[in-house]
Parts: structure tokens; sequence; C-alpha cells
């Protein structure tokens, strides 16, 4: 129904923002990583939206990205994922981070959202991986998290990730470190190659 609003800022708080357009303030649900890139009351803004219909009510949801807004979707997707839980995923983690997540297979990255338990991230990695596989991809996958997917699936790269892991790194971090070293190299050399990796990053 609605594709997006640009409008004045008249109300902010946590977890919404109304936009003033033409005399009507549409208050929009959103996520913590929308509402700093937006700016301060007072301000114009535009948000990409998602109108979700209820028997007893009809909730607008607001994001300053397309690719926020896609993810939201895809997110509310899965089975037991509603927009409430959706927002705090989005809101702990960008749209590159959730894909990453997804791809490497780290539920625990999706856990630290408020509200979100172990099955549940469990789950939304499983569906959305599934979803990935058959080439309904994010938008926010890019052939990089693509190569930290395929660098856990199995080999030498996969024994990599899992011992990065034990040394504290998660399996995000670990899989994008190892990602692109050839599978031909030794489990140890791998390992060294992505610490070298991770140093270059702090």
């Amino acid at each position: 129904m609605f594709y997006s609003i640009t409008g004045k800022i008249v109300f902010a708080d946590v977890q919404s923002v109304a936009l003033e357009t033409g005399g009507i303030a549409f208050r929009c649900n959103t996520t913590l990583t929308t509402r700093k890139a937006i700016g301060e009351i007072g301000s114009v803004a535009t948000l990409y939206t998602y109108l979700n219909v209820r028997e007893d009510a009809l909730d607008l949801f607001g994001f300053a990205t397309l690719q926020e807004l896609d993810c939201f979707k895809s997110l509310i997707s899965v089975s037991g994922v509603g927009p409430k839980a959706a927002l705090a995923i989005l809101s702990e983690l960008s749209p590159e981070k959730l894909a990453l997540s997804i791809a490497t297979g780290d539920s625990k990255a999706i856990t630290r959202a408020q509200g979100v338990g172990p099955k549940l991230a469990q789950r939304v990695v499983l569906e959305l991986k599934d979803k990935l596989a058959k080439g309904l991809e994010l938008s926010s996958v890019t052939p990089e998290i693509e190569a930290a997917g395929a660098a856990v699936q199995g080999g030498n790269t996969a024994e990599a990730v899992s011992a990065l892991t034990m040394l504290g790194y998660s399996q995000s971090e670990a899989a994008v470190a190892v990602s692109g070293l050839p599978d031909t190299l030794s489990v140890e050399d791998l390992i060294k190659q992505a610490l070298k990796r991770l140093a270059k990053q702090v």
C-alpha cells in the first residue's frame, strides 16, 4: 500500500518515529539503526515502509534503507518470527551482518537481539539459509558473504573455522577470515593466515 513516506519528523522514541506529510503524521515502528540514521525531530526523512495488517490493528513499519526493509520482510517470513522480533534482530545486526550470520550458520550472533532465544535464532538461520540456497537471496548477500558461507561447509577450512571459534572468535568472524584461502593449505596454515587477517582488522 505504501512504498515510502517522506516528511518532517514530529515525534520519535526508541522504537518508533512519526513523519508529517500533507497535514498527516504517520507513526512507523522502526529499528535502532534507522532511528540513528534519520536525524532528530524537525528534520526531514524518508522511510521505506511495510504495512502489517492484523484483525485488530494496522501497523506501519519504516526503514531508512530498502536493504533493511528487505531483511525485515525475510525475517517475518520465518515461522515464529513476528515484527517485534524482526525489529529486535535488525536493531542488533545490520543487514550485512545478518546475511553473514545466516551464510555461516552463526545463530549465536542473532541471540544477542532482545527477546530472541537460541531456538528461534537457529530457526532463522535454518529457514533463511534454505532460501539463500534456492536463490531467494537477501539483498545484502555479497560474494564475500557467499565465500564465508562456503568456508564452513567442510574440509580444512571448516576445521580452521572451528579452531578459530575455540580461540574466541565468532563463527562469522572466523569464516570471513578463512574465506578465499586455498583449501589445499593445511589446517595449521589456514589458521595462521586467518589470524594475520584478523590482526589487521583490530
